[in-house]
């Protein structure tokens, strides 16, 4: 009897599914049909599956005893197979099973194949269905115009893709098992449809899912993993949705989307196919990717992606990655804990992102290059290891009410030739800034900006604009424009900034329009040399220093401001500034102006109310009032960067300090066990600094000294401390600003593709700038052999750096001896920046005892006489091989002797009044017991 069914067939649907089985039952039991039974070496039955076959009448039923059955089944009518017990169908030449027509299913079979490479199961047309069957050894293909039903089935170790699908051909699976292939798990070509729901793909070398040519798969609430290649590769034209899925521990992508054919998720819906397939693209929601050797999700060509509620973590690298012309949409995602990036974006990709989470990454939240536009609307980027949200390129960000926080570099950094629009904003737990501007542009509206060491930091041939913005809580400036820099600033605030509310830098041409700066621990408003800026309806209030301070050379105009109550004279004019105040106010003051000698300050129509020492209504007056020189503020704040009128006082205590640092630092390095060499280096070193210094005050050129050091050693010979106390000495010398140690290795300043290394590189040597930036195994970063590495890029970028900024920083690098000459051989300018080498010998076995006695003292513990002999015995015959730490060691060694002595005491048997009792240095006193065994460090 025939039977009708729809194209899309549903798993474990139609009538044949219903029910026990009755073999001789049909059409309601309207007619009965004769069953036919396979039963070897028994009564009635057939000796073969093929024989039951071709006497069975179209619909029956045949009945299969457990068994093995060496044949090749072609079937080609309405049959059901059913297997009684444990039924091997084991093939005898090319697929096991064959289906060309008709309604077919096969129950409880176990199929096999030793033909690994070819189809075990072929089904070429009619409306097979198999429940409960194991296949193993070949696969399972389903092509032409089959629509077929896989319920409860396993396809094991196939030497290609597990389950095939070509041409129209149609499959629904249902808890479907394909395990264990040295190809494809799932493989849809052609025109071929496949429904998978509860399914389990497992173990394969490649693909885990592979989706191509103008196919389309639906996948729910299945899991996909442990494969050698990607977990799903949509490619060409065809289209996927996954629901509820899992994809992990995949060999390269979780999710792969590559279309060549330049089609989009907004395109228009298919109406030919007439299966409810929402137009080209990838579908996923409620999914879950994680630890993937390659991106979670990469979307590049003109594919299209769209992410829904997924959470994609733990990736190896970035999180979700766009490039070429790809367009992505992303919902609700979760993109958190991955070793790279959260999300990259590249080429012309098109993003655009709503609630979105960008969270816990090894490198930046957002970064995005080449000329990508990306929407986000109420996303929150935070935890970063590098900047949070990196701009580059020809990138355009429109980014709205969104939340990023916590990077110990940079907010949102904009670079190149890139473009951020930024609405409603919040930045926060930025360690450098909270904005920063370099080269390219941007406009922040209503955005609210905390921490950092600057709040905004401009630098760009193009004008930034800030409008409505809040800035709180910068460390050093609110707002930095830099050189040359236009910006707009309007109704900006700007509180609580540990130095200069705003800060125009040399030649910029900022425009001030309204806004406040409020409580800054420095000036509110720093005008530098040459500086040109337009400023209205500014409000400073309660400056810690002045409320307006121009610098040598600067200019401007200034109208309708209100200064008060700053702690300094109100306006601090410089030689040869030349400024016009109009309509301004000054209020709460001890002084409103203060000139120096040749400075040119006109006002007009300005109001000084509370101030004991007005000046400006002479100049109003136009009476010539002459330069006050002789105003003292009401306190100092440290740290200042203008000149203030003690300055002699200050000098003598700073050079004070400064000969306390030195003394201090002396005595540490004095402290250093062993290391004399490198001791008399680094004094040497000292006083020719302290001499580059003196003729400097002089007013004589420096002599030609690179400060740059090559530390060649072994592992824990004190290199780092070193570094420490030569910054040290060149900030108590006033050489750097600050003497603080950055240290950094390889994994720091190389990135893992095209374009991150050379921002990763100088993001780490900003953070050393005013310090000293010491690279640890500076040698990896051109590894031998491989020429192409971007390590050469990384060199490359410090040596254009170290030019840029040769008097802000000291770079060290450091290595084992024998690999530092290939280093600073392998760019010519890297060797003419390091001209001097400081060699760190190998610790005696004299000087590890002394070290061992150190941290002894240091945490109240004595060494007996015979201990420390018995340890200088001990380190004659360490090994000095790779493993051996030097002072590393020592400490080692020492951490040992306080373990074994903890447990030697414990195990005394002290009497009832226990450690209270305990005889004088038995806490303390380290024995010769105590010592570690031989060859367990």
């Amino acid at each position: 009897m025939s039977r009708t069914r729809s194209a899309r067939l549903p798993a474990g649907g139609g009538a044949a599914a219903a029910g026990p089985l009755d073999p001789g039952r049909a059409d309601g039991g309207a007619m009965r049909l004769a069953a036919e039974r396979v039963a070897p070496g028994s009564w009635g039955g057939h000796r073969t599956i093929g024989s039951a076959v071709r006497a069975a009448k179209p619909g029956a039923v045949v009945t299969v005893q457990a068994g093995t059955y060496t044949e090749s089944l072609v079937l080609d009518r309405d049959v059901r197979l059913v297997a009684k017990g444990t039924v091997r169908l084991v093939a005898v030449r090319g697929p096991a099973l064959t289906v060309h027509s008709g309604h077919v299913e096969i129950r409880g079979f176990t199929v096999e194949s030793d033909a690994t490479r070819e189809p075990a199961v072929l089904l070429r047309g009619g409306e097979p269905e198999l429940r409960e069957c194991e296949i193993t050894g070949g696969r399972v293909e389903i092509a032409g115009t089959a629509h077929a039903v896989l319920a409860d089935c396993s396809v094991r170790r196939s030497g290609a893709a597990s389950l095939r699908l070509t041409g129209t051909a149609r499959a629904a699976l249902e808890n479907v098992t394909l395990a264990g292939g040295t190809g494809e798990g799932l493989r849809v070509e052609d025109e071929a449809r496949v429904e998978a729901t509860g399914s389990l793909i497992d173990g394969v070398t490649g693909h885990g899912v592979l989706v191509t040519g103008g196919a389309h798969a639906r996948l729910s609430r299945c899991e996909v993993r442990a494969c050698g290649e990607s977990a799903v590769l949509v490619a060409g034209h065809a289209t996927a949705s996954l629901d509820e899925c899992r994809l992990h521990q995949a060999g390269g992508q979780g999710l792969w989307s590559r279309d060549t054919a330049g089609r989009h998720a907004d395109a228009p819906r298919d109406a030919a196919r007439g299966d409810g397939i929402a137009g080209p693209g990838v579908h996923l929601r409620a999914c879950e990717i994680f630890r993937t050797t390659g991106a979670g999700v990469l979307a590049e060509d003109g594919s299209a992606v769209r992410l829904d509620d997924c959470h994609v973590h733990h990736t190896d690298g970035a999180a979700v990655l766009l490039a070429g012309e790809a367009h992505g949409e992303l919902v609700s995602l979760r993109a958190v804990d991955c070793a790279d990036s959260a999300l990259v974006v590249r080429g012309a990709a098109h993003v655009t992102a709503r609630e979105c989470t960008l969270a816990r990454t090894g490198a930046n939240g957002l970064y995005a290059v080449g000329e990508p536009d990306l929407v986000l609307t109420g996303c929150t980027v935070r935890d970063t290891a590098y900047t949070a949200v990196h701009l580059g390129g020809s990138a355009r960000l429109d980014a709205r009410d969104c939340l990023v926080t916590g990077t110990p570099e940079y907010g949102l950094r904009v670079t190149a030739r890139a473009e951020l629009l930024a609405t409603g904003c919040e930045v926060s737990g930025a360690e450098l800034a909270a904005v920063v501007v370099e080269d390219g542009d941007a406009a922040l509206r209503e955005c609210r900006l905390t921490g950092g060491r600057d709040g905004v930091r401009l630098r760009t041939s193009h004008r930034p604009l800030l409008a409505r913005c809040t800035v709180l809580a910068s460390a050093e400036n609110g707002v930095r424009v830099g050189p040359g820099t236009g910006a707009l600033l309007e109704g900006v605030t700007v509180t609580g900034s540990g130095g200069a509310g705003i800060l125009l830098e040399e030649e910029s041409t900022a425009v001030v329009r309204g806004g406040t700066v409020s409580a800054p621990g420095g000036s509110g408003l720093v005008v530098r040399a040459g500086a040109h800026p337009e400023v209205r309806g500014l409000t400073v209030e309660d400056a810690a220093k002045n409320a307006l301070y121009v610098d040598e050379g600067g200019r401007g105009g200034y109208e309708d401001c209100r200064l008060s109550n700053s702690r300094f004279p109100a306006v601090y004019a410089a030689a040869r500034a030349d400024f016009l105040l109009r309509r301004c106010t000054v209020t709460g003051t001890e002084s409103d102006l203060l000139r120096a000698e040749g400075a040119t300050v006109r006002a007009e129509d300005c109001r000084v109310e509370d101030v004991a020492e007005p000046l400006l209504p002479a100049l109003d007056a136009g009476d010539g009032a002459p330069a006050a020189l002789t105003a003292t503020p009401a306190r100092r704040t440290p740290g200042a960067p203008e000149q203030e009128p003690d300055a002699e006082v200050t000098e003598e205590r700073d050079e004070d300090e400064a000969a306390a640092r030195l003394a201090e630092l002396h005595a540490e390095l004095d402290r250093l066990v062993g290391l004399d060499g490198v001791k008399r280096e680094v004094l040497t070193l000292t006083r020719l600094m302290q001499m580059v210094k003196v003729r400097q005050d002089a007013g004589l050129a420096p002599p030609p000294l690179s400060r740059h050091l090559v530390f060649a050693g072994n592992a824990g010979t004190g290199k780092t401390t070193v570094a420490r106390l030569y910054g040290g000495f060149l900030a108590a010398l006033g050489l750097l600003s600050r003497g603080h140690l950055v240290e950094t290795d390889r994994g720091d300043l190389v990135g893992e593709y095209v374009g991150h290394t050379a921002p990763r590189t100088a993001a780490v040597f900003k953070r050393a700038l005013g310090g000293v930036l010491f690279i640890d195994e500076a040698y990896s970063l051109v590894p031998e052999g491989q020429a192409t590495d971007f390590g050469a890029e990384a060199v490359s970028t410090l040596v254009k750096l170290m030019e840029d900024h040769r008097d802000e920083i000291v770079v060290i690098v450091a290595g084992y001896p024998s690999e530092m000459d290939r280093l600073l051989g392998s760019n010519a300018g890297l060797a003419s920046r390091f001209t001097r080498t400081l060699h760190f010998e190998d610790y005696s076995s004299p000087e590890l005892v002394r070290i061992v006695e150190y941290q002894a003292a240091r945490h109240e513990y004595t060494c007996a006489p015979e201990t420390l002999e018995a340890l200088h015995g001990y380190f004659e015959t360490l090994p000095r091989g790779e493993r051996f730490g030097n002072g590393r060691s020592a400490r080692q060694v020492f951490q040992r002797m306080t373990e074994r002595h903890a447990q030697r005491v414990a195990e005394l048997d002290l009497g009832p009044a226990g450690l209270a009792a305990a005889e004088p240095g038995l806490l303390t006193t380290l024995l010769t017991a105590d010592l570690p065994p031989e060859g367990t460090l």
